[in-house]
């Protein structure tokens, strides 16, 4: 719990080449935070990324202030979301834990932050319920990622809509938890993080998002990564 026992939002920021997005995103999202009178820290974890990342991450650190930006570098050939929020969490001091993407896909809104308030494990962003959607990818891969839900929702039946998305609250001892739990790295990683929690019996609400193609810089998503998912999510049929 914060000081105080005021809620404190930590929000793991994962970058690799992301010097374009990082400024805009930090100042969105400290303008969120400030206006909805919410204490917060972004905890920004970098993969020794080689575009100058790092120095407009320590730039955004003075300018901002160490409580309000915390800058962590990490350098591993097995790199990954998970590994990176492991690697967020050891510096984290809010009681609620915010994972989401560096390249100005997700925007935190006060709507999302509210949901807290539902009492809610885990919040989760979802494309596809209610008014959210995706905005600015090719056919290809809109049928990628419908598919891979699809075949999740068939094979785990997890009940949340949107299982390969990285936009999510989570109370910080529910993360720890859960992150004891999984094994999976990659896109994985965000499935397997529902199935677990719906297995420990946490509770997940869902928040309609849209989702915005990246403007800056290139996706990371290519055919190692969807081999990857789809021997992950046939491991986690077989041992879940």
């Amino acid at each position: 719990m914060a000081a105080g026992g005021a809620d404190k939002f930590s929000v793991l920021l994962p970058t690799y080449n992301e010097r374009e997005n990082l400024p805009l995103v930090v100042w969105l999202l400290a303008r969120t935070f400030r206006e909805s009178g919410n204490n917060f820290e972004i905890i920004i974890i970098d993969d020794g990324s080689p575009d100058g990342t790092q120095e407009i991450a320590e730039q955004l650190e003075k300018i901002y202030g160490s409580d309000k930006i915390v800058m962590k570098k990490i350098i591993s050939v097995l790199f990954s979301s998970g590994t990176a929020y492991i690697h967020g969490m050891k510096h984290a001091t809010g009681n609620f834990i915010v994972i989401m993407d560096a390249d100005l896909s997700h925007h935190v809104s006060l709507h999302f932050i509210k949901q807290k308030e539902g009492n809610f494990d885990i919040v989760s962003g979802t494309r596809y319920k209610g008014n959210g959607g995706v905005y600015g990818w090719d056919l290809k891969r809109k049928l990628i990622s419908r598919g891979a839900n699809f075949i999740t929702q068939v094979l785990l039946r997890p009940g949340a809509s949107d299982l390969t998305g990285s936009f999510r609250l989570y109370r910080k001892e529910v993360l720890q938890k859960l992150m004891e739990k999984c094994v999976s790295k990659g896109y994985v990683f965000q499935m397997e993080m529902i199935v677990r929690a719906r297995q420990l019996g946490y509770t997940i609400g869902e928040v309609p998002i849209s989702f915005v193609d990246r403007v800056y810089g290139e996706s990371k998503l290519g055919g190692n990564e969807i081999v990857s998912f789809l021997k992950g999510l046939l491991t986690l049929f077989a041992t879940t």
